[in-house]
């Protein structure tokens, strides 16, 4: 009987051209926000003064236009004032006057017969008036050029010209309660032809007709901020830009000065195109050309650009990020110039430029640090790959769906599941090949042959009828049980086809459903975790149906139940709320337990103890049973720990307990129990034990030897989540000659002191010192075969930490490890990585540190972390390709 002609579109991932797209699209989207103007491009034309507020210190204000000779100001009372990046804050009454007239800026405006005054400002209140001066060209409260200032709720600018008097009186001003204590953009014109106009954040906001020449300025008068010269008109806030024209802007070029910010000047709408930047382009640029010299361990020049306030704290010379001034940024000049990053290829122009962009709006930093991991492996970023179950899940999902154990056969059968990432379960490692297909084949048949099928089709009708009438509805039923959702009307038509084929050949109803079954058993549908995955190139949510499955693999490792597929067909999956009930009732389950031990298997890779060989004549007594038994052990710990104690998921690394088979027992010189059977082990009177890092299946990742180096490598790795790069090309790998005799941390130590190795074995094998008295099979020691004493101090260097910690004792080490905030962070991603089934990238960052914040608020147990991660977006969403 064959198979039904299904026509499922299988998308295994977002092809290249429409990732290449969509980033295009996004990064066209975030460099051309709004107007398309980029950020440094502030008007420059006939700019005649400028204050950007950057020097931090002392009682001047630089005049930057370069419009001839500067015209500083001088603070008078620089007491009143305070300092702030890109700011002044004005507290106290004082007035910052030019030293001389401001001769230079009246004969221009006079000569142009148009002007324009632009304050970028945060004023202190909406009760100032007089009006209160933020820019002025007067010589007291009667005597004035150009006034612009706070009038209470509004903006007020006085011009003198022909039309108006010595005062410059009728003002123009903006409407009323137009000012808030909002940063605001404020902007004055007045064009040759008296039209002067008032904008407000790039929008006008008051127009009016101050006719007459400008001729009628008075040459004596000084340049005052904040005040009157007579002292009697203070204003108070923040003043962040000033900026003088000699012609009057035109709305476009306010417009294009509002959105670049001038000075260091950031609006909200900036900061969000600097947080989109960094997450999407800039914190891959930095982790893969500036992390290696300055990052966590290198530091060089002492700046960490993986920490985000290491990075705005600077290095030896400074700071080196100026959010609002790529072109006053020492990063950005060193990337401009090729000068960093040093001995490798520059970064290219378009790396240049969403750098310099970032910076510009902001540098904002949209994490706390940059994972190099996320970034350093060569994944489609975005990528959508298709689900495959896994060995477990098929056998899991065979047994829940129609009763019947299939495991051993399915073992025998199907190719094994090959680790990619760190996790056998990673989604684009799940291929199917023709072994496969025939595997999946021949089980749907020996399922359908060794279920109780009258049993199982009972579940969907009572009828026994051999007629379509009944066959429709019990297929319709039966696919949305077996298939995880219900079937479309093509499908079901197709699977009546097969119950008519049956019939035709003279079968009955029971044959007709065992073939049913065995068609539906081999269907992507079954095999696969099929979900919709077209759209606008956006992630968008789930379906009910989709977030069922998603929900019962991640934490049963097998199909929905009853329960959750009602939730689904009712839409009571939609809101975060109804998930986290559906996940705490779930991890009530058994089923939640015992698929919680498929983590720590994969996460430690337990299975690699199926393959343990160690030497005869180094280890003479090993006995093959022993690896089990280290299996076994920390399978029985983590349960112990993780649900009978209900602890947090660090406390693995120095929980003062084991589980052990007296054969193990033995093996680690611990007094075997007197049941025969395991025996649970209380280890605080043995600090050299304790903690998943002591225990045999961990320890001998070493080989026989203990290598610091593979040791090493395991806790950067998969404890600390650090990366270390490859050797570069040009770097001599020869091992380096050892002594005979020598201890491991002997070894290592020479291996540190050479200038081709130490830079880049000290980020590891001091990570393993704390390990040296445990033997390749984890027995205990005070002294190697050598005769060496051995040591268990050393110093644990923990990524994002400017100095490494010491500790005297393997014992120190665990507790170090547990109190970590950087190995919770670890458990966290590893779940994560675990649960989604595929490697996390730099877009799951914001998500993941929401995700880790949840869960310890949770109490870092395991419930609270898968709880955590199926109410993410991680979860409740997926990444869309678009439509072509």
């Amino acid at each position: 009987m064959n198979m039904p002609n299904e026509t499922h579109v299988l998308r295994l991932r977002l092809t290249p051209q429409a990732y290449v797209w969509g980033r295009v699209c996004l990064v066209v989207c975030m460099l051309g926000m709004v107007t398309g103007v980029a950020r440094a491009d502030r008007v420059a034309t006939d700019l005649i003064a400028l204050y950007e507020f950057t020097e931090a210190k002392g009682d001047t204000v630089r005049d930057r236009s370069r419009a001839g000779t500067p015209i500083d100001l001088v603070i008078d009372k620089p007491g009143n004032v305070q300092w702030r990046h890109g700011a002044l804050v004005i507290q106290r009454g004082v007035a910052i006057r030019s030293v001389e007239r401001a001769r230079r800026l009246t004969d221009a405006i006079k000569q142009s017969n148009a002007l324009t005054v632009e304050a970028w400002v945060k004023p202190a209140n909406t009760r100032q008036d007089g009006p209160a001066r933020i820019v002025t060209m007067s010589d007291n409260t009667s005597n004035r050029n150009i006034t612009l200032g706070q009038d209470g709720g509004k903006y007020d600018a006085r011009l003198r010209s022909g039309s108006t008097s010595e005062n410059g009186i009728p003002s123009t001003a903006s409407p009323n309660n137009s000012l808030s204590t909002d940063l605001t953009h404020v902007v004055y014109t007045r064009d040759a032809s008296g039209n002067a106009r008032i904008y407000l954040n790039g929008k006008q906001s008051a127009s009016k007709k101050v006719g007459g020449k400008l001729d009628n300025w008075n040459t004596r008068y000084h340049l005052i901020l904040a005040n009157e010269l007579t002292g009697d008109r203070p204003w108070l806030g923040e003043m962040h830009l000033v900026a003088i024209y000699k012609k009057a802007l035109s709305p476009k070029e306010v417009e294009q000065n509002f959105m670049a910010g001038g000075g260091t000047v950031i609006t909200a709408a900036m900061r969000d195109t600097s947080a989109k930047l960094f997450e999407a382009e800039v914190a891959p640029i930095l982790a893969r050309h500036c992390l290696e010299c300055h990052g966590w361990k290198s530091k060089k020049g002492k700046l960490d650009l993986s920490q985000r306030n290491l990075a705005q704290a600077g290095g030896k010379s400074g700071q080196v990020i100026l959010p609002g001034s790529a072109a006053k940024s020492e990063l950005f000049k060193q990337v401009l110039s090729n000068d960093m990053p040093d001995d490798r290829p520059p970064l290219s122009r378009r790396e240049k430029q969403l750098l310099r962009h970032w910076i510009d709006t902001g540098a904002v930093w949209s994490t706390a640090s940059i994972e190099r991991s996320a970034y350093v492996k060569p994944i489609e970023p975005g990528g959508n790959w298709l689900r495959r179950l896994t060995v477990t899940e098929y056998i899991e999902t065979v047994r829940v769906a129609v009763g019947v154990d299939i495991a051993e056969d399915a073992r025998a059968t199907l190719p094994r599941d090959l680790r990619a990432d760190g996790f056998s379960n990673t989604a684009y490692n799940l291929g199917v090949d023709m072994a496969h297909v025939e595997g999946f084949a021949k089980l749907a048949r020996t399922v359908a042959q060794r279920m109780d099928v009258p049993k199982f089709a009972v579940r969907f009708t009572k009828q026994r009828k051999f007629d379509d009438a009944t066959l429709k509805p019990m297929i319709a039923a039966m696919g949305k049980w077996l298939l995880r959702g219900p079937l479309e009307p093509r499908e079901i038509d197709a699977y009546l086809s097969v119950a008519q084929a049956v019939r035709k050949e003279g079968g009955d109803f029971d044959e007709a459903v065992s073939f049913i079954v065995e068609a539906m058993l081999q269907s992507p549908r079954f095999v696969y975790r099929v979900e919709k995955q077209r759209g606008d190139g956006k992630p968008q949510p789930v379906t009910g149906y989709e977030l069922a499955s998603r929900l019962s693999y991640i934490l049963w490792g097998g199909p929905p139940d009853d329960a959750l597929l009602r939730a689904a067909a009712k839409g009571e999956l939609s809101t975060k709320a109804q998930v986290e009930a559906q996940a705490r009732r779930m991890l009530r389950d058994p089923r939640a337990r015992k698929h919680s031990q498929q983590f720590i298997y994969e996460w430690l890779d337990l299975g690699r103890l199926d393959y343990m060989r160690p030497n005869a004549k180094k280890f003479p007594k090993w006995e093959d049973a022993l690896a089990a038994d280290m299996r076994a052990e920390t399978l029985a710990f983590y349960d112990e720990v993780v649900w009978k104690q209900a602890r947090p998921m660090n406390d693995l690394f120095n929980a003062q307990v084991t589980i052990v088979t007296p054969r193990l027992a033995h093996h680690y010189g611990l007094t075997p129990g007197t049941s025969g059977g395991v025996t649970r082990y209380d280890l605080s009177g043995l600090p050299a034990r304790g903690g998943l890092l002591t225990q045999g299946s961990v320890l001998t990742v070493g080989g026989d030897e203990g290598s610091m180096v593979t040791r090493g490598l395991f806790v950067l790795h998969s404890v600390l989540r650090g990366h270390v790069e490859d050797p570069p090309p040009c770097v001599d790998t020869t091992p380096v000659p050892t002594k005979p005799g020598l201890s491991q941390r002997g070894v290592a130590l020479a291996r540190l002191a050479n200038p081709a190795c130490g830079g880049c074995h000290a980020r590891f094998e001091p990570l393993a010192f704390g390990l040296e008295k445990f033997d390749g099979l984890g027995v205990h020691h005070e002294k190697d075969h050598h005769g060496n004493t051995l040591r268990d101090d050393g110093e644990l260097a923990i990524p994002g930490r400017d100095k490494p910690i010491k500790y005297q004792s393997s014992a120190q080490l665990m507790d170090l490890l547990a109190a970590s905030d950087r190995v919770k962070q670890t458990m966290t991603w590893k779940a994560t990585q675990w649960a989604i089934g595929r490697p996390l990238d730099e877009s799951d960052t914001a998500i993941l540190e929401d995700i880790h914040k949840a869960a310890q608020r949770g109490g870092g147990t395991y419930s609270s972390l898968l709880t955590a991660i199926v109410t993410s977006d991680l979860v409740r969403k997926t990444r869309t390709e678009p439509q072509p």
